[in-house]
């Protein structure tokens, strides 16, 4: 699996809107063949940071998402909207998924 992690810092007046402005872009990335999950989250540290964690079932389906027209739309607008160039973790790892965390679960 291509696990990959994203730290996007989006211009202050966009901040707000972030979630809303790539929501084309999220929805067809999760509807592509060989996607495992695209999840947003917003920084505890800093309110115009967004983290993005997303994994492809192999390289192939990794290299299909970055040559789509979706993926190439939202490179051609995001430029306008971040404040600093993204950070990236791009990993290939054992498995299919998200696994149960085996050191901790709920009481009762």
């Amino acid at each position: 699996m291509i696990f990959i992690a994203v730290k996007f810092t989006v211009r202050p007046e966009h901040s707000a809107s972030w979630i809303e402005r790539v929501g084309e872009f999220t929805s067809s990335t999760r509807a592509e063949e060989g996607n495992v999950f695209f999840e947003w989250s917003r920084s505890v540290d800093d309110p115009h940071q967004y983290v993005l964690l997303e994994a492809f079932r192999d390289g192939e389906a990794g290299a299909r998402h970055v040559e789509s027209e979706h993926f190439k739309t939202a490179m051609a607008w995001m430029p306008d909207f971040i404040s600093r160039t993204p950070e990236i973790v791009n990993v290939e790892v054992p498995g299919t998924g998200w696994n149960a965390m085996a050191e901790l679960s709920p009481r009762g």
